[in-house]
């Protein structure tokens, strides 16, 4: 991505917190005993570091998002079908994809879903991860279209991103890929920081204060249809902003984002189709404690029982797109062994 967006100003995964977690951490070290000698610490460290497990936790995102509930079913699924020794997996509500790459970093998480874009920042040490290179997870496999839906409502009088100025908007949790995005989507139609009173709510917090008049739009980088967007317009007269000409333009030059086009029949409060973007959601493991032996029975489980998510989203999680989302990301040792098997390459 060519912009820096904020990755230091995120508040909750700091340059130091990433770097601390590459070497000597002082909270760590201030547990040794007295008298050990500091080589042979931070081999031990370093090899504690790289231990396998089996007890895992997978990153999703706010609880009102996309990621949380998709992220339960996902779980249910390999606890029902991943035959390993100790395996179990429980999906936890976080700051979605920026979050989830750095606690997979920092050995907090060994499982994570992400979008694809801030994954490819995090290993060139770019944009949200401007100068911290991430680099210790690998691709499992593709999940769903993540579809850039910017809410507002027709009593707000708002009928375009330009009218968001001096608004409070909603630009999507601390370390979600919809915060990066929003601010470039902002950015490209000539608003800056400061020129909107920002809230970082999760979505569904956010439907609910539009709902009560207390917030004007939302910015939210979701599944298409959203529930939550959905069961606000049951309330409220719902409009999705479009991102168009000049503007989208300077989005697609400057991230990996692409073109989309909301179809009209994808809400029922919607007449005509809503220029947008999108990316893709894609399903990530640690390098460090996720063993190569798992990480294929984890994929192997999750892809050919993928048909046990009830979510809409579930459907997009087939063989003939396991792939997308790949290009330009290390592939985990398992997910390779996996694919060669399946005569899958990219």
């Amino acid at each position: 991505m060519k912009k820096k967006l904020g990755f230091l100003s995120a508040g909750f995964l700091s340059l130091g917190l990433i770097l601390g977690a590459c070497g000597g951490n002082a909270d760590t070290d201030a547990e040794e005993p007295a008298g050990d000698d500091p080589a042979d610490t931070g081999e031990e460290q370093e090899e504690a570091a790289g231990d396998h497990l089996t007890d895992l936790q997978l990153g999703t995102g706010s609880t009102g998002g996309t990621y949380y509930p998709l992220g339960q079913e996902i779980a249910n699924v390999l606890n029902a079908n991943v035959d390993y020794d100790g395996f179990n997996v429980s999906a936890v509500a976080s700051g979605a994809s920026v979050d989830n790459l750095g606690q997979i970093f920092r050995g907090e998480m060994q499982l994570g879903m992400t979008v694809h874009i801030p994954a490819l920042q995090a290993i060139a040490g770019e944009g949200d991860f401007e100068g911290a290179v991430v680099d210790n997870f690998g691709f499992l496999g593709y999940i769903y279209p993540e579809v850039m839906q910017v809410v507002t409502t027709e009593d707000t009088g708002i009928t375009s991103i330009e009218d968001l100025k001096g608004k409070r908007v909603a630009i999507g949790p601390a370390g979600s890929a919809t915060q990066s995005a929003a601010r470039l989507i902002l950015e490209a139609h000539g608003i800056e920081d400061g020129d909107y009173e920002a809230f970082e709510e999760g979505f569904g917090d956010a439907a609910a204060r539009i709902q009560d008049g207390q917030l004007d739009a939302s910015f939210g980088l979701l599944g298409l249809p959203d529930s939550t967007t959905s069961e606000l317009s049951l309330q409220r007269e719902v409009i999705i902003l479009p991102i168009e000409g000049d503007a989208l333009a300077y989005v697609e030059e400057n991230s990996d984002y692409g073109a989309y086009e909301i179809d009209a029949g994808a809400y029922d409060f919607l007449d005509d189709s809503v220029s947008t973007v999108t990316a893709y959601a894609i399903l990530v493991a640690s390098l460090d404690q996720v063993s190569e032996d798992l990480g294929y029975e984890i994929v192997k489980a999750l892809y050919e029982n993928a048909g046990g998510i009830t979510h809409p989203q579930g459907e997009h999680m087939k063989m003939e797109n396991i792939l997308n989302g790949s290009e330009g990301l290390p592939i985990h040792p398992g997910a390779q062994k996996y694919f060669e098997e399946q005569g899958i390459s990219e």
